[in-house]
């Protein structure tokens, strides 16, 4: 299995997901994420599919890719207020894509998937791509794992927001997932306070978030 199944393996979930009657039923109403409908969270999940097709169709960028644990350290957004700008973007995006109805966003996604599993195995394993909204570059891989972490993420999001039970992720997913908010979370707390958090009860911090 190499990090390109992986991905479609996530993405299966998520499609699913995005399928299930619960998840129409509720699109107007609030979701389980602050200020953010069901219908502006079913449509940022399925955008983590959607995307990568866009990010193939764009060319090759001619600068190096940056490692993973960078590309977070440097993101705006995380870490960031509720209502600071990029988050406040981001919400506006995922409403404005949800006004398509639940049926749209579904149709695309799937659509994306379809493709995504013609398209991927014929990539080059040196494969980059431009992170535009970022300014920098990452490997295929590393942008899939950070796909394979929002999906991770936003499906629990989205299982909370309808009632239904989170779907679960196949172990080459949730694992590399969980290596990266792990060391995430040991870059801003550091490890001594990671290593508490998971051994230690009587002295863990209050939060060892990642992000």
């Amino acid at each position: 299995m190499t990090a390109r199944d992986d991905f479609l393996s996530a993405a299966d979930v998520a499609v699913a997901l995005l399928g299930d009657p619960a998840v129409a039923a509720r699109w107007g109403e609030p979701s389980a994420l602050a200020k953010l409908s069901v219908g502006g969270l079913a449509a940022h999940l399925a955008r983590q599919v959607t995307r990568v097709v866009k990010m193939l169709d764009a060319p090759v960028p001619a600068d190096p890719p940056i490692p993973v644990i960078d590309h977070y350290r440097r993101a705006a957004w995380v870490g960031a207020d509720l209502d600071s700008e990029v988050n406040v973007g981001t919400r506006n995006q995922d409403e404005q894509e949800a006004e398509a109805g639940a049926a749209a966003v579904l149709a695309g996604a799937r659509d994306a998937l379809a493709e995504l599993r013609r398209r991927l195995p014929a990539e080059p394993t040196d494969r980059c791509i431009s992170v535009p909204w970022m300014g920098w570059s990452l490997t295929l891989d590393d942008f899939l794992l950070t796909r394979m972490l929002e999906i991770s993420v936003h499906c629990d999001d989205l299982a909370v927001s309808v009632g239904v039970a989170t779907p679960p992720l196949p172990a080459a997913v949730t694992e590399p997932v969980l290596d990266l908010l792990c060391r995430l979370a040991v870059h801003r707390h550091g490890a001594v306070a990671v290593l508490r958090a998971l051994s230690r009860a009587e002295r863990a911090p209050a939060s060892i978030a990642a992000l």
